[in-house]
């Protein structure tokens, strides 16, 4: 299994491959530099998706606030314009009180060319002397969700956790589990994390992933102008919560209303994503909107809501999130958006069914469901920005999973196909999938819609 501490995890945008996962790589490599020899300079090497989208995706950004020391937990957006102003005049960081020669327009190479052998996300740092000797090189893997994984270590190794009482790798194992325990699965999951800490310090954290989850949607309600990007993107949350608002106390309204406010949540998420604001990565930053829109329509329009509910809903879509992220891949640029919206509507799904009183049968049903109707998604972001498709796809993300909650508790539990089947089937069709259409802005929307 994969603790919820790490599915959830507070970051900032536009992306957890691109941006969380290099931002934590260049502090973790800044951390290990020698200490007992001079270093003259510092280069960077983005190989794959991470060249292709290096700027609408800010890796580049994202690596210098790593060098400089930030991480994407504590960093404060607002901070960031002006340390990245700072490092492109004075071009040296200041690492073990040496000044290290850096200049991000010469020292951040973006290879297009050359495909790399384990992960399409990879990047290298090198340490250099003055002479042009090396004297310290790593290579990370952003595998997505923020993980960052040395290129020769296995993925698996990472994720080594203690014994769990009730430890479950499949779908099936994790119904077994419930069973043979007489538990939910939310009981399931917050048993094993309680073997990594203290269960007051598991509730503390969730009730904090939700606060934020919330003050993301509240903030995405209240701002407007455009998104950064050459795409000019004009941002609609705030305007369609104003039509939103000033029909809520009409008799007469819409039958599709709720699911208009549904796509608002979702939609102020993911502007806020794409301005760099801080967001939950659940399990992405590309599909950080569908999990805080589903579980704000179960606080805001469900009548039985509770906060027992929402941290429910939680470990329960945490147990749903790992078996991808296990199985199969929760990175668009390994599997396409079927691992990032599909992960999180499937997770989505499960925790809403979860918190509305369904078994676990029901609830395995209900992320079946979300995710089958999500396979094969690609991701072709336009110009490289995590904008077009990216923040209307969260929006029908969270309006799928809420439908496969509905459906699943209409039914007994009982399917043909089951949650581990369309986990083996989508990461079949990702290792599949053209490599143009998998968060490269080679194929797709992005080649063939203009960007002006």
């Amino acid at each position: 299994m994969i603790s919820l501490f790490d599915l959830f995890k507070i970051g900032i945008g536009p992306s957890s491959s691109h941006t969380v996962g290099p931002m934590r790589a260049a502090r973790r490599f800044i951390a290990h530099l020698p200490t007992e020899q001079p270093i003259h300079r510092i280069q960077v090497i983005l190989y794959g998706s991470l060249a292709w989208t290096a700027k609408g995706h800010a890796t580049d950004t994202a690596i210098m606030l790593g060098l400089w020391g930030e991480s994407p937990e504590t960093i404060n957006p607002d901070d960031a314009p002006a340390i990245l102003n700072t490092l492109h005049d004075q071009k040296y960081l200041t690492v073990n009180a040496q000044h290290i020669a850096f200049d991000p327009e010469h020292d951040i190479i973006l290879d297009t060319a050359t495909t790399p052998p384990v992960h399409p996300n990879t990047l290298q740092f090198s340490a250099l002397s003055i002479t042009g000797e090396t004297l310290l090189k790593a290579r990370f893997c952003s595998v997505g969700g923020g993980f960052i994984v040395p290129e020769d270590h296995t993925e698996g190794a990472t994720y080594t956790l203690p014994d769990m009482p009730l430890d479950f790798t499949s779908g099936v194992e994790l119904l077994n589990r419930t069973q043979e325990s007489n538990l939910s699965i939310a009981d399931v999951v917050m048993t094993n994390e309680e073997v990594l800490r203290p269960k007051a310090e598991i509730t503390a954290y969730l009730d904090r992933i939700i606060d934020v989850m919330m003050a993301c949607i509240n903030r995405g309600l209240t701002q407007n102008g455009t998104l950064p990007g050459r795409l000019k993107v004009k941002r609609r949350a705030a305007a369609l919560h104003e039509r939103l608002q000033a029909t809520t106390f009409q008799n007469q309204k819409p039958a599709h209303e709720i699911m208009d406010w549904v796509s608002l949540y979702a939609i102020a998420v993911n502007e806020e994503n794409a301005a760099g604001s801080r967001v939950v990565t659940a399990p992405t930053n590309g599909a950080a909107g569908v999990i805080p829109a589903v579980l704000r329509y179960y606080r805001d329009h469900c009548p039985q809501a509770s906060q027992d509910g929402l941290r429910k809903f939680l470990l329960t879509a945490a147990a749903i999130g790992g078996l991808f992220k296990l199985n199969a891949s929760i990175s668009g640029a390994e599997v396409g958006c079927q691992g990032e919206v599909g992960v999180a509507s499937s997770m989505a799904a499960a925790g809403l069914a979860a918190a509305l009183g369904a078994n676990p049968q029901q609830v395995e049903n209900a992320a079946e469901i979300g995710m089958e109707h999500h396979l094969g998604m690609t991701c072709d972001p336009i110009a490289g920005l995590v904008q077009i498709p990216c923040i209307e796809r969260n929006a029908f993300g969270a309006i799928k999973a809420i439908n496969a909650a509905s459906l699943a508790m209409h039914g007994d539990g009982a399917h043909h196909v089951s949650l581990d089947h369309v986990i083996r089937t989508m990461a079949e069709t990702g290792r599949d999938m053209n490599h143009r259409y998998k968060e490269t802005s080679l194929g797709g929307l992005a080649v063939n819609v203009p960007e002006c």
